[in-house]
C-alpha cells in the first residue's frame, strides 16, 4: 500500500486527525465529568442539609448513586480513549474498557430502576446483558493474561 502515490501523506494526515479527535474527545469528556462531579457534590450537600446524616429515602439514594455512576462512566470512557497505542494487547485493553463501561451503564440502570413499576422482561434483558458482558470481560481478561505471559 505504501507504493500507492500519496498513501503516506494520507496516512500521516489521518494520524493527525485521530490525535486531534482524541484530544477533543478527552477535553469534552473531562468537562462532562467535571460538571457531573460538581452536580454530585451539590446533590450530596443538599441531601445532608435536608436529611442530615440519615439518608434513608430510596429515591434520594437512587438519584445519588445514579449520578455517581454517570461520573464513573465518563471517567472510564476517558480512560478507554487514553489507552496508549504502544501498550501490550492494545486492542484487548481497549475492549476491556468498553466492556467495563457497558457493565457500569447496565448496573447504573439497575440502580435507578423504579421497583414499583418493575417490568419483568426489562429485568431479564438487563440481567442477561450483565451476565453476557461479565463473561466476555472474563474471557478478555484471560486473553490479556495469556498475552502478557508470552
Amino acid at each position: 500500500m505504501e507504493n500507492i502515490p500519496g498513501f503516506t501523506f494520507f496516512a500521516k494526515a489521518f494520524d493527525y486527525f485521530e490525535e486531534l479527535a482524541m484530544l477533543i474527545l478527552t477535553v469534552s469528556i473531562s468537562v462532562v465529568a467535571c460538571v457531573g462531579l460538581f452536580h454530585v457534590v451539590v446533590a450530596v450537600i443538599r441531601m445532608l442539609m435536608q436529611t442530615g446524616l440519615n439518608p434513608t429515602s430510596p429515591d434520594v439514594l437512587q438519584a445519588l448513586f445514579g449520578m455517581f455512576f454517570t461520573v464513573l462512566i465518563a471517567l472510564e470512557f476517558k480512560h478507554s480513549i487514553l489507552v496508549m497505542p504502544d501498550a501490550q494487547a492494545h486492542s484487548l485493553t481497549r475492549m476491556r474498557s468498553v466492556l467495563l463501561i457497558g457493565m457500569m451503564a447496565t448496573v447504573r440502570k439497575f440502580i435507578v430502576l423504579d421497583l414499583n413499576g418493575i417490568n419483568v422482561p426489562e429485568m431479564v434483558a438487563l440481567s442477561g446483558a450483565v451476565l453476557a458482558l461479565g463473561i466476555v470481560y472474563w474471557l478478555v481478561r484471560l486473553k490479556i493474561g495469556q498475552s502478557s505471559a508470552s
